[in-house]
């Protein structure tokens, strides 16, 4: 059974189908990536997927569950995390505290109980930070938790966004746009990032612009174009699919794809 699926998922604004009758299921650990040229509709998807939209057409299955148009804290709770293209930090916490925060649907939040200090309180926060640090050095940020986020140079942060969202424990986590405005080292630090995640048996489920990148750590690629299903398979499936090339790749398929062999 897979892990998450949509079926038939579509959505318009003013009269324009932005996503367009979607379907696709993710097996877990999987890595799952969503391509397409910009306007395609991935980041809406994405929306949907993760509650933000609503969605007027189509189901969003969650472990076998209809999880449709669900709240996203809801979701969350049920083990879907995602970030945003566009940082979501914490810019005046340090790098520790922010994975912090993400551990908050895991913790006690009675008022009084955290007024008072009570000795539960203090054993949790101490279990959050340890958890906290342990997500820093799983990203490659341990040696910056008590630096303030803001202090972090870009590439940073996009992975200290990451840890964030894995604080939370998903089963499923959706990453849009992981490597957008990074350097090449920086997408290969994301790169090693994401791989070892899936490697832990986390399913990913990306939209990312780099080629490279998807072409390299993805199982499968899922296409899209003006909102809908263009193709989907293999890296090499989708570099040999006539109708990408022509809507997507284009002429940069044959150097996209020696880039992603090295």
């Amino acid at each position: 059974m897979s892990v998450l699926a949509t079926d038939g998922l579509g959505i318009d604004f003013g009269g324009v189908r932005a996503v367009d009758g979607v379907s696709f299921a993710v097996n877990a650990g999987e890595i799952f990536a969503i391509i397409g040229p910009n306007g395609a509709g991935k980041t809406t998807l994405f929306n949907m997927i993760s509650g933000l939209y609503r969605a007027p057409r189509g189901k969003v299955m969650l472990n076998g569950e209809d999880v449709t148009n669900l709240p996203a804290h809801i979701l969350a709770q049920r083990g879907l995390s995602r970030t945003f293209q566009n940082l979501q930090i914490f810019f005046r916490m340090t790098a520790l505290e922010n994975v912090m925060v993400g551990r908050h649907l895991h913790e006690n939040r009675n008022v009084l109980a955290h007024l008072f200090r009570l000795p539960s309180v203090v054993t949790q926060n101490r279990a959050s930070r340890t958890r906290a640090e342990e997500l820093l050095a799983m990203v490659g940020l341990s040696h910056l938790g008590d630096r303030p986020a803001g202090e972090l140079p870009y590439g940073a942060l996009k992975r200290l966004e990451i840890a964030r969202a894995l604080a939370a424990e998903p089963k499923v986590l959706l990453l849009d746009e992981p490597a957008a405005g990074c350097n090449a080292v920086e997408t290969a630090e994301v790169d090693a990032v994401i791989q070892k995640i899936a490697g832990q048996g986390i399913t990913v489920v990306l939209v990312e612009h780099d080629m490279r990148l998807v072409m390299k750590i993805s199982n499968r690629i899922h296409v899209l174009d003006q909102g809908r299903t263009l193709a989907q398979g293999t890296a090499e499936e989708v570099r040999k699919n006539p109708a990408v090339v022509a809507a997507y790749l284009g002429a940069h398929a044959g150097a996209e794809e020696a880039d992603a062999r090295h």
